[in-house]
This record gives structure tokens, sequence and C-alpha cells, in this order.
């Protein structure tokens, strides 16, 4: 079961530089506009074709726009034998609210 990962939660995994992948699923225009630097790039619609980019190793934590996609990406990469994953509650949004007040944010 995908398990929830509140933005405050992840912004200290990062900044202790604990092992964790965070895959951003947003389509390209929405990374455009703004990004975790740290994360790794691949839209929803890509994901089935590129699991190998992965590590199966290391805890994933899945980001889109608000929760929504990011939570169907987890649950695909379950399916897929990921073990270790975590949807980032309430996406970039909530992230450029509470963690980076200076991002720029979209509706």
């Amino acid at each position: 079961m995908v398990r929830e990962l509140a933005c405050q939660e992840l912004a200290k995994i990062l900044e202790q530089k604990l092992p964790i992948v965070l895959l951003d699923v947003r389509e390209d225009w929405e990374v455009e506009i703004c990004m975790i630097r740290e994360s790794v790039h691949i839209p929803l619609s890509e994901l089935h074709g590129r699991l190998d980019e992965l590590p199966q190793d290391m805890p994933l934590a899945v980001i889109c726009h608000h929760g929504v996609r990011s939570r169907h990406a987890g649950i695909f990469l379950e399916e897929y034998g990921f073990k270790d994953v975590f949807n980032v509650t309430g996406g970039i949004d909530i992230w450029a609210r509470q963690i980076a007040p200076d991002m720029m944010r979209y509706d």
C-alpha cells in the first residue's frame, strides 16, 4: 500500500541527504514552471516504458501537482514490484506553500 509522506518529512529527508528517489510525474510544461531540483522527472504517461530508470532498492517518493497522479503512479509502481513507495501529500503545490514559498506556483 502506498504510504503518504508529508512535504515537511520529505524536506528533512532531502536536507539530511538520506537515500530516497524523488520521482516527479508531472508533465513537461509543469516542470518548466517549477520543480524540486533533487527530483527525477518521468511524466506519468511515460512511466510504464521507463521503469528501468528507477532503482528498486531505494525508497521512492512520488510527487505531482496535488497528489492524485502521484498516488496512481505509486500504485502502479507497487504493482510492478517496487517495495518502498510514498505519495507526497499535497504535491508540489503544498511544497511551494509550506517549504519553498518563493517557488512559482500554478493552478
